[in-house]
């Protein structure tokens, strides 16, 4: 079989796609690599950005996402791809699996993965006390003393939920002031039991069987600091998961694949949606407006293939 398009990837991007290409009445599959969808959004506690939805989690909502598909009949096949290569104007995706599905057109939706540091102790202690998702592990700190690395708005989202639940919550950051929104700034400024170490770079993680301590650096002062925490959740940004896709379509240096607003990349037929798209916000609004964009570009090529 050759389907009219093929969804890769099941975040806010791809289901959106997916939604689209159902009413548009394509003959199309989505391939979801984790076996459930949502992508990153199911590991946010509070969604309050995304109009219609005030202060959904992001869980609910992918599962609102996810019920628009099952009441369209998307059709979702489990499965990590390994390899995309052209047969003419055929594109092929390969699984880990061995399987293999040909299309006439592609939608890339993998998004990223977290972004990791690459200290001393972060691999050894990862599960260990180490975490990437605050709404996934952060159960396992309550009332304990935890870290938060990073300035964005996820660490800012993440170092809000801790203070719930943690006795105390430092937020380590390597800048004087935060990049995430001012309103979500607020918030954590007005938590008694949070410290913002400004400034501050994480150099190393220690421990025994778990995390029990944290060396900072002031990058200012190069002093260096010793703080006790039983976590420390990482929330640096995201890679790009195009591994797979760098050989066919044109990336950026750092990975991401290089597409318009109508998410058309270099490749007739190959179109890029949400994240995994060089572009300046990356959001689930934006993921969303991709994923519609995306389809409307495979109508436009499939019209003339």
């Amino acid at each position: 079989m050759i389907y009219d398009v093929i969804i890769i990837g099941s975040g806010p991007a791809g289901l959106t796609a997916a939604i689209y290409a159902q009413r548009a009445e394509l003959n199309s599959i989505v391939i979801e690599k984790t076996g459930f969808s949502g992508g990153q959004i199911i590991n946010t506690d509070e969604v309050d950005n995304y109009p219609g939805t005030p202060g959904i989690s992001g869980f609910d909502l992918s599962a609102k996402f996810r019920e628009h598909c099952d009441k369209l009949n998307v059709n979702f096949v489990d499965g990590e791809v390994t390899k995309l290569h052209l047969e003419d104007d055929i594109k092929v995706i390969t699984l880990a699996d061995g399987k293999e599905y040909r299309t006439k057109t592609v939608v890339i939706a993998t998004g990223g993965v977290p972004r990791h540091l690459g200290i001393p102790g972060e691999e050894e202690f990862s599960g260990g006390g180490v975490s990437y998702c605050a709404v996934c592990d952060g159960a396992f700190f309550r009332n304990k003393t935890v870290a938060v690395v990073g300035g964005g708005d996820v660490a800012v989202e993440d170092a809000i939920f801790l203070s719930r639940i943690s006795k105390k919550v430092y937020v380590i950051h390597r800048r004087d002031e935060f990049r995430a929104s001012k309103s979500t700034v607020k918030k954590l400024l007005s938590s008694d039991n949070v410290t913002v170490l400004w400034d501050s770079v994480l150099e190393k993680i220690n421990g025994t069987d778990t995390v029990e301590s944290l060396e900072v650096k002031n990058v200012k002062t190069k002093e260096m600091s010793n703080i006790d925490v039983s976590g420390v959740f990482i929330a640096i940004g995201y890679e790009p998961s195009s591994e797979a896709y760098k050989d066919v379509v044109a990336t950026d240096e750092s990975g991401y694949i290089i597409a318009g607003e109508n998410c058309e990349t270099n490749v007739p037929g190959i179109l890029a949606a949400g994240d995994i798209r060089k572009k300046d916000l990356r959001q689930i609004i934006t993921a969303a407006s991709d994923g519609a964009n995306a389809i409307t570009a495979v109508e436009r090529y499939l019209n003339n293939y």
